[in-house]
């Protein structure tokens, strides 16, 4: 009876998690991922069946690479993972539907950022922005870059530093950095994708106009 062998190459690398501090091991293996060549492959091991990396690779990488658990592997003896380079870069894929969160007027306890875009490797920031009906986000200062919105569904008004935007679904809106804004909703709620240049500790949070 033939033993299944394990689909090693001899241009594998080797990366061993087992001494490896919790911390550090995802870090490692990404690291390591991002330097190999197209077709090459990391040869991992671990001590326990890695799921929480899959699902990293899974959310980064999508169908770039390749996940092929070696012959052999268990809790018991180890894992023995090879992880495969399949694309130079990330594949465009589908992230989400505008459609999927829920519609305007539906009941909801909050309101704010309801989608986002998720990979860390990026140089976009994207989200969906759900306010329920006359709620509001309060007036602000805008951040130093240009925002770019597009209403998905309801109405609503977007309030400027001179007057008023009305704002109804399929508008594309323009937000200049640094531009002073109000949006309130209207009677069916609003919501809009928001795209706009990546900036670490953005945030914008709804607020109820009581």
């Amino acid at each position: 009876m033939s033993i299944e062998q394990p689909t090693t190459r001899t241009d594998d690398v080797e990366i061993d998690l087992r001494d490896v501090p919790r911390g550090e091991r995802h870090p490692r293996v990404f690291a390591g991922y991002d330097r190999l060549a197209l077709g090459q492959a990391i040869l991992l091991i671990n001590d326990h069946e890695p799921k929480h990396l899959r699902e990293e690779f899974d959310e980064e990488l999508a169908e770039a690479y390749g996940w092929d658990v070696q012959p052999g592997s268990s809790d018991e003896a180890g894992w023995r993972i090879r992880i495969v380079k399949r694309a130079a870069t990330p594949l465009p894929r589908l992230v989400g539907r505008s459609d999927a969160a829920p519609a305007p007027g539906d009941p909801a306890p909050v309101g704010g950022s309801i989608w986002q875009l998720r990979p860390a490797a990026r140089d976009l920031d994207a989200n969906v922005i759900s306010l329920p009906p006359r709620d509001e986000i309060q007036r602000h200062d805008g951040p130093d870059l240009d925002v770019l919105i597009h209403v998905i569904a309801g109405s609503g008004t977007l309030e400027t530093e001179t007057g008023a935007v009305p704002l109804a679904a399929g508008d594309l809106v323009w937000l200049p950095r640094r531009s002073r804004r109000r949006f309130v909703a209207g009677d069916e709620g609003l919501r809009y994708l928001s795209v706009h240049q990546r900036k670490q500790g953005l945030g914008i949070t709804a607020r109820s106009a009581g």
